[in-house]
Order: structure tokens, then sequence, then C-alpha cells
């Protein structure tokens, strides 16, 4: 086992991605409050070959198509795409954009 390094990593083999839950509270979880259940996530990415780029719109040469949108199993196919392998990268950063309240419960789940 090595020691631990006390720097920080490179970003150059970082893929940052942004995503947000959207919900429906139509489960009811009790006879007073409902469960909020996934229906959507939708998420954007970008590594320091694109992060400069003016237009979202146009696909990265490293890190492909920057929006994702999973409707069926959103939380499952999150999860999925951000443990897909990637020879170019040696981390991944996933923030919500509510993580603190909302956001991190469906992944912690």
């Amino acid at each position: 086992m090595q020691p631990l390094k006390n720097e920080l990593p490179r970003s150059d083999d970082v893929l940052f991605v942004f995503y947000d839950f959207e919900t429906t509270q139509d489960t009811k979880f009790s006879e007073n409050a409902t469960e909020h259940i996934p229906i959507l996530v939708c998420s954007q990415q970008l590594c320091t070959a694109c992060e400069m780029q003016d237009d979202i719109e146009m696909d990265c040469v490293r890190c492909g198509k920057k929006r994702h949108s999973y409707y069926d199993d959103p939380v499952g196919n999150l999860l999925s795409y951000l443990c897909e392998p990637r020879p170019w990268r040696n981390k991944v950063v996933a923030i919500a954009h509510n993580a603190k309240a909302f956001d991190s419960q469906f992944i912690l789940k």
C-alpha cells in the first residue's frame, strides 16, 4: 500500500459531470407525506479539452456528448454512465445541482 500524497490530482484527466434530478410526489408514503420518485435526470459534462468552448451543443473530441437525459431508471442510468470506462480519465467528479438538501439522496439510496 502506497502512502497518500499531499497534492491535488491533475485536472487534465478528470471528467466533471453536473446533474439534476426531477421528481414526482404522487406516491403516498404515509397519511400525511408523499415520496419523491425520480423521473428524470439531466446531466452536463466537461473536461479540460472542452471547458472553454462556448457552444455547449458541440460534442467534445475527448469526453464526447456533453448533455445527457435519462427517463427510464434515471438513478441507475446515471450511475452506470458515471462508471463507464474512459481510457483518458483518471477520475469522475459528479456535482449535483442541490446536493446538500435533495439530489444526493437518490444516489445514496
